[in-house]
């Protein structure tokens, strides 16, 4: 007797990332209510299920839905303001003094609405963001079905979003106690920098991220300056600064981690903190290149993130995979660094485990949340294929996303995203804002 789900993939191959290294020929995927209920043999697949929905993805990788660990999302609407700049130019020059005049709810939700159709266009299916007016974020998350874990930004100094550290502390904490209950949106504290936030501050953030259980989301060792600058005013590196402050755990995910040494790496290692890795907006601010196969082998976790739009200017893990990759290779010596089965990992589940949602996304284990996405490995650009996964990570680009799946929803197929809101009303959006921000 055949049993019935709402979703059935038939796939050419099947990269579940768990167990690791594993490509599966010629398999299926079955969905109901939103979750992985089997992964099986494609003909033992039409024998045993029905299905609502099918889709045969013969020429086609299936993956879990990629997870962007660290953007600006709204920053999206400052792609290229401020190009060819190093980082603290970059931010007091152009950044800051941008933000300082335009960044509003409406602001921020319009930008949001931008990067996520963007992001979904890639294959992405979870982000974790940072920036002013989180609820905005949210709603725009919740308008287009994205799963979003939201930073509570947190600084000392005044914007038109908040006052002080205490003033952000609770704006993003009440906006977390009204969208709490939501099944796909989540929140992390996110002090900034350790450059712009105080001890007191810091001290206030552990404090509430231990009683609420919320993880930490942080830049960190971005810049050779960052380091110097915190050895002249305390005496410290910044990561040896948060480990005294009580804020390494592994609910920290410190953001770039270009400038590590073997201390710092042995201290996240120990406190089991994760590193977003952000390749290319670091080459693009000429920051450095992260000593990430190392942090890995010290049992670190690495996920990959984008950065904001201004600092990159893609939203695209694909090519934060191509560059993470390449970046390991030529600053080790070793062509064996950072093989493609280990950055999958890392642009999936260990971007899940970052976030604190590994028991619900990152692989495609029975259970999970159906967050998928599809590329098709049939053009020309991508033939003959020998290795889907090498294929996904150096040959593929976001334009081979053919199909992309958020709690078994389709919110990409054939490449056509389906969204609430159409593309000319998004880029009326964006040609209103480039308006504004050039007046």
């Amino acid at each position: 007797m055949s049993n019935t789900v709402d979703l059935l993939i038939f796939a050419r191959w099947i990269i579940p990332i768990e167990p690791a290294a594993t490509v599966l020929e010629n398999h299926a995927l079955a969905v109901r209510d939103g979750r992985i209920i089997a992964l099986l043999p494609s003909t033992e697949a039409r024998a045993q299920y029905t299905a609502t929905r099918e889709f045969l993805l013969d020429h086609h990788v299936l993956l879990p839905g990629l997870v962007n660990a660290h953007t600006h999302a709204a920053m999206n609407l400052m792609r290229g303001i401020a190009d060819d700049l190093p980082l603290m130019r970059w931010l007091q020059e152009a950044i800051w003094p941008v933000e300082g005049q335009h960044v509003s709810a409406e602001f921020v939700r319009d930008g949001t609405l931008l990067a996520i159709a963007e992001m979904l266009r890639g294959g992405i299916t979870t982000f974790n963001d940072m920036y002013f007016h989180p609820e905005a974020a949210a709603e725009a998350a919740d308008m287009l079905g994205m799963r979003a874990l939201l930073g509570l930004v947190v600084i000392d100094a005044p914007t038109p979003y908040a006052s002080d550290a205490d003033d952000y502390l609770a704006k993003g904490l009440a906006v977390r106690d009204r969208w709490r209950s939501h099944p796909r949106i989540g929140f992390a504290l996110a002090p900034h920098a350790p450059y712009t936030v105080s001890d007191r501050s810091f001290e206030r953030i552990a404090s509430f991220a231990g009683e609420l259980d919320l993880p930490v989301h942080i830049h960190l060792h971005e810049s050779a300056d960052e380091i110097r600058g915190s050895l002249a005013e305390h005496q410290l590196r910044p990561i040896s600064r948060l480990a005294h402050l009580g804020l390494l755990g592994e609910n920290l995910l410190g953001i770039h981690a270009v400038h590590l040494d073997d201390s710092d790496i042995d201290l996240l290692a120990r406190h089991r903190c994760a590193i977003a890795h952000c390749p290319t907006s670091n080459m693009k601010l000429a920051s450095g290149i992260a000593p990430i196969a190392r942090a890995a082998s010290a049992g670190i976790t690495v996920a990959l993130g984008t950065d904001g739009a201004a600092s990159n200017n893609r939203l695209d893990i694909l090519q934060e995979m191509r560059h993470a990759a390449l970046l390991a290779k030529v600053s080790t010596g070793d062509a064996s660094a950072l093989p493609a089965h280990q950055v999958l990992r890392m642009a999936t589940l260990n971007g899940a485990c970052a976030l604190g949602l590994d028991e619900r996304i990152g692989s495609l284990a029975v259970g999970k949340q159906a967050d998928l996405c599809a590329i098709d490995l049939s053009s020309i650009a991508t033939q003959p294929c020998f290795d889907p996964a090498s294929h996904v990570v150096y040959a593929a680009g976001r334009e081979h996303v053919s199909h992309v799946w958020i709690d078994g929803e389709t919110r990409v197929d054939q490449g056509i995203a389906l969204l609430q809101i159409s593309d000319r009303e998004l880029l009326r959006l964006a040609a209103l804002w480039q308006t504004k921000l050039v007046n």
